[in-house]
């Protein structure tokens, strides 16, 4: 598959990448107030009842019954697995630490396509992935307890649980978005998230106060990250390549810090702020490794 070299695809992942730094503290608002199952129910729902009015235009969807057991993986992945883990993730970190280690996706799907599909993986890479590994374990062993971080070290471990399934779900949109169209998949992906996600209707106080700034995180993270925030990315990785797409990701950290620290008064402390670095300059190597010039093997399946 060609790359595409408009500058459309580029918009789409950039406005994605500017949605998903902003989850963080919006998550973390909502849950302050709500349980994570909750949280995560009232975005998927918000979801499909945006996405609803549009299905008639963009909904093409040719399904192949040898496509189901992907489907269903990508959206066990993504939203199912990864929003569980982010949900409780940050009920115990700050947004600030999870967005950072939101940075070692990129190099976890080159290191998945090596795994699954044979791609080549050069020093550089296993160089940066060591690096940033070691910045993510550095910033999760030195955090410490406060108001908006409980249990740093299972916050953060959580929060890596999160990134492994994005990186899976990020490969298999790959190799689906040949088939289906970005919306469809965004749009099946929403879907099953909410019914996974049922149980957290169950868990809703429903005659509690709603404040302004819990409605404001909600009709974000369901209206614009949700499905805003994938349908630009499953459109912008339906055109460019997957490893291409995903080194933006990289901006996340830096939107989500930026976003914490004037929403919430989050801030790293100075080893957090080194090991940040860290994780960021692995991600520069390896990014700057000849990943740029190669296919992932994805992307002619």
């Amino acid at each position: 598959m060609k790359a595409d070299s408009s500058i459309l695809p580029v918009i789409a992942v950039l406005g994605a990448v500017f949605l998903w730094g902003g989850s963080f503290a919006a998550a973390k608002t909502a849950l302050s107030s709500l349980d994570p199952w909750t949280v995560v129910w009232f975005r998927m729902v918000l979801g499909v009842l945006v996405g609803l009015p549009f299905l008639k235009k963009f909904f093409r969807f040719h399904y192949c019954r040898k496509d189901l057991k992907y489907l269903v993986l990508m959206v066990l992945f993504q939203p199912c697995l990864y929003f569980l883990f982010e949900a409780y993730a940050l009920t115990y970190t700050t947004s600030a630490q999870a967005g950072v280690i939101a940075a070692s996706v990129p190099l976890l799907v080159s290191v998945g396509a090596w795994l699954l599909f044979s791609e080549k993986i050069t020093f550089k890479t296993v160089f940066g992935l060591l690096i940033s590994v070691a910045g993510v374990c550095v910033l999760t062993m030195s955090g410490s307890s406060s108001a908006n971080a409980a249990n740093p070290l299972l916050g953060n471990l959580l929060e890596i649980c999160a990134m492994i399934c994005t990186a899976g779900y990020m490969l298999l949109m790959k190799k689906m978005s040949s088939s289906y169209s970005p919306f469809a998949l965004t749009f099946i992906q929403t879907l099953g998230g909410a019914v996974f996600f049922i149980p957290g209707a169950f868990r809703m106080n429903w005659s509690m106060h709603l404040s302004s700034s819990l409605i404001f995180s909600l009709l974000f993270l369901g209206c614009f990250v949700t499905l805003g925030a994938f349908g630009l990315y499953n459109y912008a990785i339906s055109r460019i390549k997957a490893s291409e797409a995903s080194a933006y990701i990289n901006l996340v950290p830096v939107v989500a810090v930026c976003l914490g620290w004037i929403f919430l008064g989050e801030a790293l402390n100075p080893v957090q702020s080194v090991a940040s670095v860290a994780v960021l300059f692995g991600v520069w190597i390896s990014q700057g490794s000849g990943m740029r010039k190669k296919k992932l093997a994805v992307e002619v399946g």
